[in-house]
């Protein structure tokens, strides 16, 4: 089988002319090469994402996505960890990664002129990684230390707890994704590099770039630079939709409780939400917006700005393969815990028997359009825009299709929304002071 290419969007000024283009290639080994060409545009984003998250583990392998994401910054046989650094510093790019529940990237910014370099490092590293027993000794205590960082942050606790208790200390989604000091403890180099074979293949990879570059040039050097060893020989394997067994995960209501030496109490509170491919997914982040999305919001006016019970306060919704929460979370003094908690109560009652106002429909998809256009005003926004699409999402929406299904959402779609999942048991994790 050849490679295969098509164009999937095209935008042209007032006077006819491209300045953006997506397009896409899919090479024989299943390896998706997908970017984004800007007109006019210095800079070039570039990711690799992997289909592979803190969801993959057992529990015996609970942590392993993330300490191997550490480790593919360690040094390949071309490239020690301090050639890795320099070389993408040495020309002002930005380099980093970050590991999900379902999924992994890997991703750097940098001058047009210096694509060239980027897709060749992250080729290097993510192919051909040495994963050598001192750097995952070296790197185990670094991650130890990680974990005792978000352990001392208030609101990454909270939200870890909530997590555990929607779906469960025994389940991939329950826990949290850079793993427990115990699981990390007990992880072997073996069990990483078995990891690292079986899930970093290029059926379960999308490379996405965005920015001043050219299709056709992008798909030479990512076989040039990911064939390494023979990574790309072959054809692709059968990949089918990840995490969707026909049947949802289960989720628990109720409380959980953590004391920890803090001066606030942080709390979150939610309910079951909508996966990421559910329709309603548009009424919802309008529902959201309206809920907790900013300084107008009811929470933020009715808990900051009214009654002074707490300086930040927000809502969320997550989405993932076939499950999602929407919920609160909000910092306060433990004197003001039960003023907050009724607060929040009473306004998703009210939101739920009465839906929003048109005056916030309207505050709300403002909003929703802003962000979305103002976010991708850079390319590495645009880089993960398509990273993500074409990795977790069936469809890549253009900017216009999306802007278009958030003005096509109604009053009354929004109000089913809030009926809907605020009518559901709630989930409540509280950390703070005994």
């Amino acid at each position: 089988m050849s490679s295969q290419t098509r164009t999937l969007h095209s935008v042209r000024d007032a006077s006819g002319q491209v300045t953006a283009r997506v397009r896409r290639t899919v090479l024989p080994s299943g390896l998706r090469v997908i970017t984004e060409q800007l007109v006019g545009a210095r800079s070039a984003s570039f990711g690799v994402w992997v289909g592979v998250g803190s969801r993959d583990e057992t529990a015996t392998l609970h942590g392993c996505s993330h300490f191997l994401e550490h480790l593919l910054f360690k040094g390949t046989p071309e490239r020690t960890a301090l050639d890795i650094s320099i070389s993408l510093d040495a020309v002002g790019g930005e380099f980093n990664a970050f590991t999900a529940k379902e999924y992994t990237c890997f991703h750097t910014r940098v001058l047009d002129a210096d694509l060239p370099l980027a897709i060749d490092v992250l080729g290097d590293m993510v192919t051909s990684s040495l994963i050598a027993a001192e750097d995952v000794e070296a790197e185990r205590d670094v991650i130890l230390d990680e974990i005792a960082m978000h352990d001392d942050d208030p609101d990454d606790v909270a939200h870890n707890l909530f997590a555990e208790q929607a779906w469960g200390s025994a389940t991939p989604l329950g826990r949290p994704i850079a793993g427990t000091v115990g699981s990390i403890e007990a992880l072997t180099r073996a069990q990483i590099r078995r990891f690292y074979r079986r899930h970093y293949r290029p059926e379960n990879m999308v490379i996405a770039a965005a920015g001043n570059l050219d299709h056709a040039d992008v798909v030479r050097r990512v076989k040039r630079a990911f064939g390494r060893g023979g990574f790309l020989e072959g054809q692709a394997a059968p990949v089918g939709p990840r995490h969707l067994s026909g049947r949802k995960p289960r989720m628990s209501s109720g409380l959980i409780e953590a004391v920890r030496a803090f001066e606030q109490v942080n709390v979150v509170l939610g309910v079951e939400g909508h996966s990421r491919n559910d329709d309603r997914r548009f009424a919802l982040g309008v529902l959201n917006t309206a809920l907790g999305g900013g300084t107008s919001s009811r929470l933020f006016q009715e808990i900051r700005e009214r009654r002074g019970l707490a300086y930040s306060v927000f809502s969320f919704a997550s989405h993932y393969a076939d499950s999602g929460v929407v919920g609160v979370s909000v910092g306060c003094l433990p004197s003001k815990l039960e003023e907050v908690l009724a607060v929040v109560r009473d306004q998703l009652r009210l939101i739920a028997t009465e839906g929003i106002t048109l005056d916030e429909l309207e505050r709300g998809k403002g909003q929703l359009r802003g962000g979305l256009v103002l976010g991708l005003e850079d390319s590495g926004s645009r880089m993960a825009r398509l990273g993500k699409a074409e990795l977790v999402h069936d469809e890549l929406l253009s900017i216009d299709e999306v802007i278009a299904r958030i003005d096509a959402v109604t009053l009354a779609q929004v109000h089913e929304v809030a009926a809907e999942v605020f009518s559901r048991p709630e989930i409540l994790a509280i950390v703070g002071p005994a």
